[in-house]
């Protein structure tokens, strides 16, 4: 049934709110926001010249609206509908919800550690910072400059004799009682002060209990605190930015050739976490400022945001954004496309780091291109395959199987859709059913609507698995997708893989430098390692499991002991004999039998 456009633009308000542009499906095309809800959405019925657009106003079956008091009120619900939602026409970023910070427990001696995710835990949480790497690196300098713990609960509660951090003077071991509760707060304050940016802060306290100690003939302590504002003062001299001492943010976009690259730099109390490039889907046809705007109020809404952020170019509804982000701050948010000075610099810097990444992605584009051409000429295709999938299984000697299913696309793996399947009820080292077992699983989801069928099955294996391959395919009611078994060939070498497919008597064979054969053999490795890690993690932890159970004098009772006492199988491996000893209900006889079942009689 097509959308009758012109009756529902009658009754359409003048008000600002949210559009949200439905599918025949019922699937969510594209969440929009508009000061005036029947001008924007009559925009969209007009005589159109944008592909993108004709394309996806050809599929609307309905058109919902919400009303808002204000624009500012519209563009956060906006925000939140395409996180949650995810159109297929809107710009989105895909890791929005990956950024890493760091966490300072609420414990008596509190844990500094890397974090990500919801912040469920008491403490304090410093960030987002631009990447992982960049958390790492600042966990390592803290854990240099202020000895404090970065154990797990579990390790730290069951010590017996301080661990190898100790020794290197990387922790003061407040988990058998080496340094006082003052004196590691003391720590912890200095961490957070150096953490919110006021190393000066810092560097003056330190100075005075420097003084302190020498006045008292403490020299070695003095000297102590001398090498830390030593080392404080070198990490000043290479990581804080000419001239800012306060939190910035610099964003810079470019788009060419139908994709887009936003790089992130940030700035924290003075200091250059680093930076971080984005390349936001649905990018094709827009302009850089519009492209800008939607991450600015994807990646900012919803979270802490600085003062000022540096930007280029100047994104649509530039106002609109500074007061919504003003709004959810408290304060007033600046959006800066035309800095001076030395901030001028840093946003070149930004523009320039952009225009690189996204020179190399495209680069890769047009390498994948050539590959999925050649692919397409090498199969006989009528276009290039869209989604590609590949089935691998993997055990050990027919224990704990498991298969894998991994997904590419033109743009490359999509990790988000890939899937491993623990094979069950057949007989050990039985391929040829584990792969039909997989393939039926896995396809008839897809078949309830769970998913999109590939153009191109790669299954690991020769005729035989081809053959189990078909039939899965046959039993679940799939059809139009080929089939392709990949064998390595002669002595297994790289290069010399055999193609086998059902309508061919003899094995396809590529040249060993054709970007086809590249690409399959590229997705097919993915599987293989998707399946081996998969299988690794299964069987270590059945074996795992299986170790108390296997130990005579050790029930159900004393497994839940040791379990509860350790936090789990991998706390209990890593105790010594003594720490075993501590459970109640486990003599020492009993805790060498534990040790020696989890180290082998070492």
């Amino acid at each position: 049934m097509s959308f009758d456009a012109k009756k529902f633009l009658q009754t359409l308000t003048h008000r600002p709110g949210v559009y949200r542009m439905i599918g025949s499906g019922g699937e969510v095309l594209y969440v929009g926001k508009a000061k005036d809800l029947k001008k924007r959405v009559s925009s969209y019925f007009r005589r159109a010249t944008n592909r993108r657009i004709q394309s996806m106003v050809a599929q609307v079956r309905e058109i919902q609206v919400t009303v808002t008091h204000t624009e500012a009120e519209a563009l956060l619900l906006e925000n939140n509908l395409i996180k949650s939602l995810q159109p297929r026409y809107n710009i989105l970023l895909k890791d929005d919800k990956s950024y890493p910070s760091i966490f300072l427990s609420d414990d008596e001696f509190p844990r500094l550690s890397f974090h990500r995710g919801a912040r469920k835990e008491r403490g304090r949480y410093f960030g987002p910072y631009p990447s992982s790497s960049a958390v790492r690196e600042t966990l390592y300098l803290l854990q240099k400059l202020f000895p404090v713990r970065q154990c797990e609960n579990s390790y730290y509660a069951n010590r017996s004799r301080p661990c190898l951090q100790y020794q290197i003077k990387r922790c003061t071991a407040p988990c058998v009682g080496r340094v006082s509760r003052e004196e590691y707060l003391r720590d912890v304050r200095d961490i957070v002060l150096f953490l919110e940016g006021k190393t000066r802060d810092v560097v003056n306290s330190l100075v005075a209990r420097m003084e302190a100690a020498a006045e008292r003939l403490e020299f070695e302590q003095a000297a102590r605190y001398r090498d830390q504002i030593d080392a404080i003062r070198k990490v000043q001299e290479r990581q804080y930015v000419s001239g800012e001492r306060g939190d910035l943010d610099i964003v810079a976009c470019r788009a060419r050739e139908g994709q887009a690259c936003v790089q992130l730099f940030q700035i924290r109390g003075g200091r250059n976490l680093g930076n971080r490039a984005f390349f936001p889907r649905g990018s094709a046809g827009r302009e850089e400022a519009e492209i800008l705007a939607a991450f600015l109020a994807q990646h900012y809404l919803g979270k802490a945001t600085p003062a000022q952020i540096l930007v280029s170019p100047a994104p649509t509804d530039r106002a609109l954004l500074e007061e919504a982000l003003g709004e959810q701050a408290g304060r007033k948010v600046k959006l800066v496309a035309n800095p001076r000075g030395e901030r001028s610099r840093w946003l070149k810097m930004a523009v320039q780091n952009a225009e690189l990444a996204l020179e190399s992605r495209l680069a890769g584009s047009a390498n994948a291109r050539r590959r999925l051409e050649a692919l397409q000429e090498a199969l006989g295709l009528d276009e290039p395959p869209r989604r590609m999938e590949c089935f691998d299984i993997s055990h050990t000697r027919g224990e704990r199987a498991v298969a894998s299913c991994v997904v590419f696309d033109p743009e490359g793996p999509r990790k988000s859709d890939y899937r491993r399947f623990n094979i069950e009820g057949i007989a050990p080292g039985d391929d040829y059913a584990a792969m039909e077992q997989a393939l039926k699983r896995r396809y008839a989801r897809l078949r309830g609507g769970e998913g999109v069928l590939p153009d191109l099955l790669f299954i690991d294996g020769g005729r035989g698995q081809l053959e189990s391959a078909r039939q899965a395919l046959a039993e679940t009611g799939v059809g139009g997708v080929l089939l392709v078994g990949v064998a390595k060939g002669p002595e297994r070498r790289p290069g010399m893989e055999q193609l086998f497919l059902l309508e061919r008597e003899r094995p396809l064979i590529l040249d060993a430098h054709s970007p086809a054969l590249h690409l399959i053999q590229q997705i097919r490795d993915e599987a293989h390692r998707f399946a081996i890690s998969g299988h690794r993690a299964r069987r270590n932890k059945a074996r795992t499991r299986s170790v108390l159970e296997e130990i005579p004098g050790i029930g159900a009772k004393r497994r839940q002991r040791l379990l509860k006492q350790f936090g789990g199988l991998q706390g209990l491996a890593r105790a010594g004999i003594e720490d075993i000893a501590t459970v109640n209900g486990i003599s020492t006889r009993l805790a060498e039998k534990i040790y020696r079942a989890f180290h082998g009689g070492e």
